[in-house]
């Protein structure tokens, strides 16, 4: 159990951790690619390892992966688009690449595969993906039809046209990935976009990708990638390839981890913080955008690309804070950050009601009932609903005990509760941040000084 208490303001500057989402797919798309890809700025955390033991295994050359060589030099020597070795896959409890490898390794020449992880991983359901790749021709089964671990024999896949039920990144490139190695194009339409960062790798390493942002989403003419508009309905097709040649992937800072000490900055009294090298990806920054809405000042300083990925400087400073609706397409924009609109909300004036969010009960817990229990527990109004949570604020937190079931943002999101709270927080399981952020404690300690 680890304990945190109102300590003061937060000041000072930090670079937040590689992003974790990028990270998983560069890995991946070098691991499919010809020759050699120099990734820099991968992030070492424990999802993102799993992920590099995957492609080792699955035959990919794998250098500088140790120590601090792995932000500066790390080497991935592909295997190509059709090589990858049979194998069994322990995924760890690394949901993205669970979600995104079938698609790849549906469309190999031949070959079986299981992937397989930890006890939390086995509770986090496949179904979405398993169903639009067996309408591709793909041999792919799984427990009690929907949970791991999932079994996959190579076979040849068909294009298709596929609407998306609930607007998903992982899915998205799971398909996209399978498109490469199909026959025919694969267009996918989404209600509204999701994080891009598949697309503009894949473009980058010389797929075929195209997108229009368009009611109907229709037609395809616009080369990956344009500026997403969140209110229309968005496809995005691939046609197949014969190789890959990423070459170079840099990897900016995390917004998602980042978004812990915007949150922090905005309701502990007097600090003043500032985030270097955020990625700042359009599809990413849906937090930003509803805490604006609540209130919050930020700035946002761009400064430019890097990899393909815009990147931007933030500083926060606190602000008083209102309800807002969260809903719609705002909510693929920010789906991981959405326990902390609901943290912002406990300490804001009136009601702020958050809808069309079931894929948090998805998530390394289910995040619509960890986050209203625990929130609940140190003095907050929150209650659950199928698809969301309804917060009334109360102007703070009392403080208590949480329990983070494993789940690394519920762990850190106790820790800032904690700092903002009237008697502070004790979070059991602090150890699960790092999965996406082992320096989660120093860092804060840093702004803490």
């Amino acid at each position: 159990m680890t304990r945190f208490d109102p300590s003061g303001p937060l000041r000072g500057s930090l670079r937040p951790p590689s992003d974790k989402s990028i990270s998983h797919r560069a890995a991946l798309i070098a691991a499919m690619g010809e020759g050699e890809t120099r990734i820099e700025g991968y992030l070492d955390a424990a999802d993102t390892r799993s992920t590099l033991a995957a492609v080792a295994a699955l035959g990919a050359g794998v250098e500088g992966a140790e120590g601090p060589a792995l932000a500066t030099g790390l080497r991935i020597h592909g295997v190509g688009l059709r090589g990858a070795r049979p194998t069994p896959i322990d995924v760890g409890n690394a949901g993205t690449l669970l979600r995104l490898l079938p698609g790849w390794l549906a469309g190999q020449d031949g070959g079986e595969w299981t992937l397989d992880g930890d006890d939390s991983i086995r509770r986090r359901p496949v179904d979405r993906i398993v169903l639009p790749l067996r309408e591709m021709g793909a041999l792919i089964s799984c427990r009690e039809k929907r949970l791991p671990p999932v079994e996959i024999e190579g076979s040849p896949l068909r294009g298709i046209d596929y609407e998306m039920p609930i607007a998903s990144a992982q899915v998205k490139s799971c398909l996209l990935f399978a498109g490469l190695l199909a026959n025919g194009e694969t267009r996918i339409v989404e209600g509204h976009p999701s994080r891009d960062h598949t697309e503009r790798m894949l473009a980058a390493a010389g797929a075929t990708i195209e997108r229009r942002d368009h009611a109907d989403a229709n037609q395809l003419e616009v080369p990956y990638p344009p500026e997403p508009d969140s209110h229309q309905s968005v496809a995005v097709a691939v046609r197949p390839v014969d190789r890959l040649e990423p070459g170079a992937i840099v990897v900016p800072a995390d917004i998602s981890s980042a978004a812990f000490f915007v949150v922090a900055a905005l309701l502990v009294g007097g600090s003043d913080v500032v985030l270097e090298g955020v990625g700042i990806n359009p599809t990413r920054t849906g937090l930003l955008s509803i805490l604006g809405r609540m209130g919050a000042e930020i700035e946002i300083e761009p400064l430019g690309e890097r990899g393909g990925e815009p990147t931007g400087r933030l500083r926060v400073r606190p602000a008083s804070l209102g309800g807002v609706e969260v809903g719609g397409a705002e909510v693929p924009l920010a789906i991981d950050e959405l326990p902390l609109v609901a943290l912002a909300a406990c300490f804001a004036e009136g009601t702020t009601r958050i809808a069309d969010a079931a894929e948090l009960r998805r998530k390394e817990s289910d995040r619509i009932a960890t986050v209203s229990a625990a929130l609940t527990a140190l003095g907050g109004k929150v209650e659950a609903t199928p698809d969301g949570m309804v917060i009334e604020g109360s102007g703070g937190l009392r403080g208590g005990a949480i329990d983070s079931h494993g789940d690394h943002r519920i762990a850190m999101l106790g820790a800032i509760a904690g700092l903002a709270s009237r008697d502070g927080v004790e979070v059991v399981g602090m150890d699960a941040a790092a999965v996406s952020y082992p320096g989660f404690e120093l860092d804060l300690a840093s702004l803490l000084a």
